[in-house]
C-alpha cells in the first residue's frame, strides 16, 4: 500500500507540515512518541481549515481558542501519564447535532442558531475523556433530515473529489471535514445512511454501530428509534478504535445496552477464510449504476480470493424499506421537533400577536423546507384516521424487514452491497426532486429500521473518479464480523485522498 508506506515513513522535519494525512491512530502514536506536539497537531487542523473552508464548507463553527485551550490540557496530562490512550491529543471534529457545554450547538437550523448547551453528550465526554481535542462542528442538513447536505441553514457542504457535488448527508460536513484532511477523523450520526452514504460519496470509512451500542444523550433527536452516533475516519483501524471508546452503557440513556463487547481492535485481522458472506440479488437489480455493481462485485471478489465464501441470495422487503422508513422517521420528527417553539430557547420571531402566533411564525420562519415537509407528512401519519392506515402499518413492515435480515444472518456471518445506487449527484439535483433523494437510501434505511450495525467503506471509482462505497451488514452486535471483512478488504487497496487535500499543504 504505497500510499500508507509513505506516511509510515515520514520524517520529524516533514511531520508538521503533513500531518493531517495521517490516519488519527497514526498521528496518535507520533504524539505518544513526542514526535509531534498537540499544539503542532490542532495548529495544523486549524491552518488547513483556514486554507480550505471558503470552498468545501465543512464546518458551522470553529473553536480556535477552545481547541488551543485542550490542546495544552492534554498535552500535560500526555507528559504525566495520565493519557495513554491510541487517540490521545489527536483532533476531532463534531457533528453540529451533539450537544457541546458552552459551544454552540445549531443542527445546521436557524431555530437553534443561538442555542448553546449546558451539558455535553456522552459520546462527545468520552472522547473527551480519551483526550481528544474538538476543532468545531460540522455542517449538516438541517436536523439531519436530507442526505445531500445542502438543506443547511449555513450553505451546502461541497465534495472534496468534485465541488460541483454533494458530499451526502446528513453528516456531510464531517465525511468532507475528514476527507480534506482537515480533521483525522470526526463524529457522525445515522439515522437512515447518515454516516454510510457521506463516507462513500466522500472516499472515507463509516460504521454507525448497532442500535444501543452509542449513548444517544446529547444528541438532538431526528427519529428516536433509529438515530445512532458513529466514527468517520480514514479506515478500518481508526474506526474500530473510535468506536470501543464511545461504545460504553449510559444510564442516561434507557436504549443503551449494558453487556456487548467492545473489543473492536481485535477484529483487525487479514483473515476471512471460512466467513459466509451474503450478496442480496435484490441489491443488484434494476436502478444500480452499472459502475457501482461491478466494483461492489469485484470487492465480493476480493473476499472471494481470500477464502471467504460469497453467494446471492434474495433479501426480500427492500421495495417496502423506504416507504416504511419515511414514515416512521417523519412521525418521530414530528414529535421530536414539537419541543422548538421559541419559548425557552433558540430562536424566536420578532414580531408576533399573541402566544400561538408566535408559536406560528417561530416555527415558520425557524424550519427551512425539508424539515417543515417530514413535519407535516409526520404529523399527517399519526393524525386520527390514518394512524393506522399508515403507522401501523410501517411499524409491522419494519418488524418484517427485522425478521428477513435475522433470516439471512442464519446462513450468512456478513452481508455485502452498495451504499449508494449512484457516485456522489450534482449540486441541486436532489432538491429540485425531493423522491429522488429518498430513493437514493433504498440500501441504508433498512439497516436503521433493523437496528444492525453496517459499516462503509471505499471500493473504487467511476469514469469521473468519485468514490465509490461498499456497505457490509452484521448481525445486532456484531460489528466485530464487518470490521473483520472490512480490514481484510481494505488490505488490498490503497487509501486515496482527493485533489483539494494536497491544495491544503
Amino acid at each position: 500500500m504505497a500510499v500508507m508506506m509513505y506516511r509510515r515513513h515520514l520524517t520529524k522535519e516533514v511531520a508538521c507540515v503533513d500531518l493531517m494525512s495521517l490516519t488519527a491512530v497514526e498521528l496518535g502514536e507520533k504524539i505518544k512518541n513526542k514526535e509531534v506536539t498537540v499544539k503542532e497537531a490542532v495548529e495544523e487542523s486549524l491552518r488547513r481549515i483556514e486554507v480550505l473552508e471558503k470552498d468545501v464548507n465543512s464546518f458551522v463553527t470553529i473553536d480556535r481558542e477552545g481547541a488551543l485551550r485542550q490542546a495544552e490540557e492534554v498535552q500535560n496530562k500526555i507528559d504525566a501519564g495520565e493519557l495513554t490512550g491510541p487517540l490521545a491529543g489527536v483532533p476531532v471534529a463534531i457533528k453540529d447535532n451533539m450537544c457541546t457545554e458552552g459551544l454552540l450547538t445549531t443542527c445546521s437550523s436557524k431555530i437553534l442558531s443561538n442555542f448553546v448547551p449546558t451539558y455535553t453528550a456522552t459520546a462527545v465526554e468520552k472522547l473527551k475523556e480519551a483526550g481528544a481535542v474538538i476543532i468545531g462542528k460540522t455542517n449538516m442538513d438541517e436536523f439531519a433530515m436530507g442526505s445531500t447536505s445542502e438543506t443547511s441553514y449555513y450553505g451546502a457542504t461541497k465534495n472534496p473529489w468534485d465541488l460541483d457535488r454533494v458530499p451526502g448527508g446528513s453528516s456531510g460536513g464531517s465525511a468532507a471535514a475528514v476527507s480534506s484532511e482537515e480533521v483525522p477523523y470526526a463524529l457522525g450520526s445515522d439515522t437512515g445512511g447518515s454516516i454510510r452514504q457521506p463516507a462513500a460519496f466522500c472516499g472515507v470509512t463509516g460504521i454507525k454501530p448497532t442500535y444501543g451500542r452509542v449513548s444517544r444523550y446529547g444528541l438532538i433527536a431526528y427519529g428516536s428509534s433509529l438515530d445512532q452516533i458513529g466514527p468517520i475516519a480514514k479506515d478500518v483501524r481508526d474506526c474500530a478504535t473510535i468506536l470501543e471508546i464511545i461504545c460504553q452503557h449510559d444510564d442516561k440513556d434507557s436504549t443503551s445496552y449494558i453487556d456487548a463487547a467492545s473489543d473492536f481492535t481485535s477484529a483487525l485481522v487479514d483473515d476471512v477464510k471460512g466467513m459466509k458472506i451474503g450478496i442480496p440479488s435484490d441489491y443488484l437489480a434494476e436502478g444500480i449504476d452499472p459502475e457501482v455493481k461491478e466494483s461492489v462485485l469485484a470487492a465480493a471478489k476480493v473476499l472471494e480470493g481470500k477464502d471467504a465464501i460469497v453467494e446471492e441470495f434474495s433479501l426480500g422487503m427492500v421495495e417496502y424499506a423506504i416507504p416504511a422508513y419515511y414514515i416512521i422517521a417523519s412521525a418521530e420528527a414530528s414529535s421530536n421537533l414539537e419541543r422548538f417553539d421559541g419559548v425557552k430557547y433558540g430562536y424566536r420571531t420578532s414580531e408576533y400577536t399573541d402566544l400561538h402566533n408566535m408559536y406560528k411564525k417561530t416555527r415558520s420562519e425557524g424550519f427551512g423546507a425539508e424539515v417543515k415537509r417530514r413535519i407535516m407528512l409526520g404529523s399527517f401519519v399519526l393524525s386520527s384516521g390514518y394512524y393506522d392506515a399508515y403507522y401501523v402499518k410501517a411499524l409491522k413492515t419494519k418488524a418484517l424487514i427485522k425478521k428477513a435480515f435475522d433470516d439471512a444472518f442464519e446462513k450468512y456471518d456478513v452481508i455485502l452491497g452498495p451504499v449508494a445506487p449512484t457516485t456522489a449527484l450534482k449540486c441541486g439535483e436532489s432538491l429540485s426532486d425531493p423522491l429522488k433523494m429518498y430513493l437514493g437510501d433504498i440500501y441504508t434505511v433498512s439497516v436503521n429500521l433493523a437496528g444492525l450495525p453496517g459499516i462503509s467503506l471505499p471500493c473504487g471509482y467511476d469514469k469521473n473518479g468519485l468514490p465509490i462505497g461498499l456497505q457490509l451488514l452484521g448481525q445486532t452486535f456484531d460489528e466485530k464480523s464487518i470490521i473483520r471483512a472490512a480490514y481484510a478488504y481494505e488490505q488490498s487497496r490503497e487509501y486515496k485522498r482527493p485533489a483539494i487535500a494536497e491544495r491544503g499543504l
